[in-house]
């Protein structure tokens, strides 16, 4: 159940002529009320005899006993109330009380507070109710409606629970402004899954991920193909911007703009500013995510977020609150990048978990931004490395940086729990599962390839690799062998044996990490985890067989790095 507080108005007519009216396109069906503050309210769409003038005039009666400067010159209080899509249809009955429980909630007429509001609840359609309210009360006082809101949205998690609906998370005030109904209606009309308010955010995010300043980030919006006007103060400082997209105009033919607050909260100016903020804080991840990466590959650009990610989950786990929240913020920065060049097969997850995510990338915790810069920059090196193909590297360092990400999107959510924020906390782990899906498509070529390789070890050589796992993980073991993915671990150890590494130790590192209990396969999670760490090629498709399948017990390490591991050029 949601509800919705309209901005006020100040014709009480014009809006009982939209509720009982036929709608935009014709949605309004069978308009009457279901409720009232007077049992004995006249209602046109029931009674012939009764107008819409006559309703107006008994709900702005109150308004005679108010100075005229005490009235409000908006005195049109509108509440809209909706069910979800897989609620159950309520009753009138049911739909009345819902209305008389919010007017008590907001302020509005609550029976216990005495002399109230005049208001009426006038339904038209099957899943939602419009209630229509004179802020003046019948003592000639006007309403207490002080966090009238937040009231509202705890009523309605009552009646969920009481009319066994859909129970929605409660939030926090940080979640982004939601498309209005008309806003709604005319994407459908016009054939859009989305509003033209939920695409702009969407292309705003992703042109202020990784981007360094406010040149690059306008650059970026005019790129996309957006309408851009900004704010200047007389001094020629800027202190604002809005956008359109081009083919979204009103009834004159203008383009409807946008502020980026109106967007998202932290999509306003200054908040994008906070973002280049900080430059002379110490980087909290490792050096490894902070090593030069090479010319703007996407499979490099992809190797770098795997590191970045993997140095970033023990952040969230353990840092201060101040720069976990930094980090989980950064975090859709990566997603935003990462839908944005991914390849044909992953788009589409990747793209649901980045619009998933962004909810739960901020909360009233206020993020210390500066030590992010690994996770940012990871981020602009994802957009400047472009688009990956999908295949070879770049599927396969793809595939690395989802597994990554899985495992840091999954320490928000945690985090967001202990917070108490339960929005944030459920919209990560819808993003999780996005990603789980994402992770399949990207990684089933890499890991079959690696898995017919590993099928391929010779005896002595796969045994070695079964008792570097048993000397590394000994609790985790038969669960490992057991595994699928085994094969294509085994191949993995046995790479990393012959790029110089020993491999149990390598691999206790690698599993030292918390987040393989929420792994479908903690044998991919190895494989993924090692290659980063030994710096392996993701992508082993033109790796000569003999390496691995001619190999013996009595090689030595050094004899090893003597044959260095062949890599793909």
């Amino acid at each position: 159940m949601v509800p919705k507080i309209h901005k006020r108005g100040q014709r009480t007519l014009g809006l009982l002529y939209y509720l009982y009216g036929p709608g935009k396109a014709e949605e309004h069906i069978d308009p009457h009320l279901v409720a009232s503050w007077d049992h004995a309210a006249p209602d046109p769409g029931c009674d012939p005899e009764a107008t819409y003038k006559q309703l107006q005039q008994l709900l702005d009666q109150p308004l005679a006993l108010l100075d005229e400067k005490q009235r409000a010159k908006k005195h049109v209080w509108h509440l809209s109330v909706r069910n979800g899509p897989t609620d159950r249809i309520l009753s009138d009955a049911e739909w009345g009380d819902v209305a008389r429980r919010m007017v008590a909630a907001a302020g509005i007429d609550d029976p216990d507070q005495g002399a109230g509001c005049r208001w009426v609840a006038v339904r038209h359609a099957d899943d939602h109710i419009h209630i229509l309210a004179t802020l003046a009360r019948e003592d000639g006082y006007r309403p207490d409606l002080d966090r009238d809101a937040a009231r509202v949205q705890a009523a309605a998690r009552l009646l969920e629970q009481e009319l066994g609906l859909r129970r929605l998370k409660p939030g926090d005030g940080t979640a982004a402004q939601r498309p209005t109904s008309a806003e709604r209606h005319k994407a459908e009309r016009q054939g859009h899954e989305r509003t033209a308010r939920e695409e702009l955010r969407e292309t705003v995010r992703r042109a202020v991920a990784g981007a360094q300043g406010e040149e690059e980030f306008f650059d970026r919006l005019a790129a996309a193909g957006l309408l851009v006007m900004k704010r200047a103060a007389p001094s020629g400082d800027l202190l604002g911007y809005k956008v359109a997209l081009p083919d979204d105009r009103n009834k004159d033919g203008e383009p409807v703009y946008y502020p980026g607050a109106r967007l998202a909260p932290d999509l306003s100016l200054p908040r994008i500013r906070e973002r280049w903020s900080g430059g002379d804080l110490p980087d909290r991840v490792g050096l490894e995510s902070r090593r030069p990466v090479e010319a703007a590959a996407p499979s490099a650009a992809r190797r770098r977020t795997a590191a970045a990610t993997w140095e970033a989950i023990l952040v969230v786990e353990r840092g201060e609150d101040a720069v976990a929240a930094a980090y989980i913020a950064a975090a859709g920065e990566v997603l935003d990048a990462l839908a944005k060049t991914s390849a044909a097969h992953t788009r589409h997850e990747l793209r649901e978990a980045a619009w998933a995510f962004e909810r739960a990338s901020r909360s009233h915790v206020r993020a210390v931004r500066g030590h992010d810069r690994a996770l940012r920059q990871a981020a602009r090196d994802l957009v400047h490395g472009g688009p990956a193909l999908g295949r070879g590297e770049d599927g396969a360092t793809t595939a690395m940086a989802i597994d990554m990400l899985f495992f840091l999107i999954t320490a928000a959510a945690h985090w967001h729990a202990r917070k108490g924020h339960a929005q944030q906390a459920d919209a990560a782990q819808r993003a999780a599962e996005h990603l789980r899906l994402a992770y399949r498509a990207a990684a089933e070529q890499p890991l079959a390839v690696l898995h017919h390789r590993g099928r391929n070890l010779t005896r002595p050589l796969l045994q070695r690799q079964a008792d570097a796992v048993r000397a590394a993980i000994p609790g985790l073991v038969e669960q490992v062998l057991a595994e699928p993915g085994w094969p294509a671990l085994a191949a993995t150890l046995a790479d990393a044996e012959a790029a110089g590494h020993d491999p149990a130790p390598l691999l206790a590192k690698a599993a030292g990490h918390r987040g393989l209990g929420t792994a479908e396969s903690i044998s991919d999670v190895l494989v993924w985890r090692l290659r980063r760490t030994a710096d392996l090629p993701a992508d082993t498709t033109g790796t000569p067989p003999a390496t691995h399948a001619g190999a013996t017990p009595s090689n030595s390490t050094a004899h090893r790095r003597e044959r260095p591991h062949r890599r793909r050029p």
